[in-house]
């Protein structure tokens, strides 16, 4: 699973800087659509990724990626993940100046129209996500089982050179990586049982991470069905070296798990308890499920 994170980040990255763009570039990586684990992939199997530019607008680039696995013994394939990833590429002279893409040829003016459509829905939502994950997670000593408070968990991490790019900012793979970690522990947390990824809602990525910065990556239940969990995850920056820029919230997304027995059935998922304090930001995830 962590795997495709990175195999998706850098497939679709190689994609835009190596062939579609002229100038040199470092690609930005801006969104990830809805991801959905389809099928499993189990050690020993071959990874088949493609990747295709699909959609361009004046300062970025629509990405579809799909990834298929092969049993070397069967030879039997399966798709396993696809997602939609959206990049911006950005100056290597100055990386605060984002370059123009060229514009791709089209098979019709309908499939022009509907990427234009796909751009339009995600800068949208982009906008409204970033201006309703402004709160930030609060300790409660004690707190009660299957409440927020008691599974809500952190991550922090001091971003070094073995996550970043040549040119000192995150992948975006280590990101998703540590955001499915945190997501993975509040969901364990919340049922104590074996639990997976069964999708990620779009995965925003607001402003870039710098090398030297330590993230917070955290994590609290905002709904749950009877079958599955959805996690709010969002990462907060904090530029040691230039600390009067002050902390910054860098990415944000939903996931979904659910729970599983030792035959990987699924189970029953404990209600959440919600507190009239945390209601608003658990209706945003009744909202969006019942949508």
């Amino acid at each position: 699973k962590y795997c495709v994170y990175f195999v998706f980040d850098a497939d679709s990255c190689l994609l835009l800087k190596n062939v579609h763009c002229p100038d040199r570039c470092v690609a930005a990586l801006a969104r990830v659509e809805r991801t959905d684990f389809l099928h499993p992939m189990f050690i020993g199997e071959v990874a088949h990724v493609s990747a295709e530019i699909t959609y361009t607008s004046k300062n970025s680039v629509e990405v579809q990626v799909n990834v298929l696995s092969e049993n070397i013994v069967t030879g039997a394939k399966k798709l396993t993940n696809k997602a939609t990833l959206w990049y911006v590429p950005l100056s290597l002279q100055n990386v605060a100046k984002i370059i123009e893409v060229p514009p791709i040829e089209y098979s019709s003016p309908e499939q022009e129209e509907a990427g234009k459509k796909r751009y339009e829905a995600q800068k949208l939502e982009r906008i409204e996500t970033k201006e309703r994950n402004g709160e930030i997670i609060m300790s409660i000593s004690l707190p009660e089982p299957y409440t927020v408070a008691f599974s809500q968990s952190s991550l922090i991490h001091l971003v070094g050179p073995s996550d970043c790019t040549l040119y000192g900012f995150v992948h975006g793979g280590v990101t998703m990586k540590l955001m499915d970690e945190v997501a993975g522990i509040v969901a364990a947390r919340h049922c104590k049982t074996n639990i997976v990824t069964a999708s990620v809602d779009a995965i925003n990525f607001h402003r870039k991470i710098k090398k030297g910065c330590v993230i917070t990556v955290s994590g609290r239940m905002t709904f749950t069905s009877n079958k599955s969990m959805e996690i709010e995850v969002f990462v907060d920056a904090d530029p040691l070296v230039e600390a009067e820029k002050g902390k910054y919230r860098a990415v944000t997304a939903f996931f979904t798990y659910i729970s599983l027995d030792k035959e990987n059935k699924p189970l029953p998922v404990p209600p959440l308890k919600v507190s009239n304090a945390e209601f608003m930001y658990c209706d945003i995830g009744i909202l969006m499920n019942i949508m």
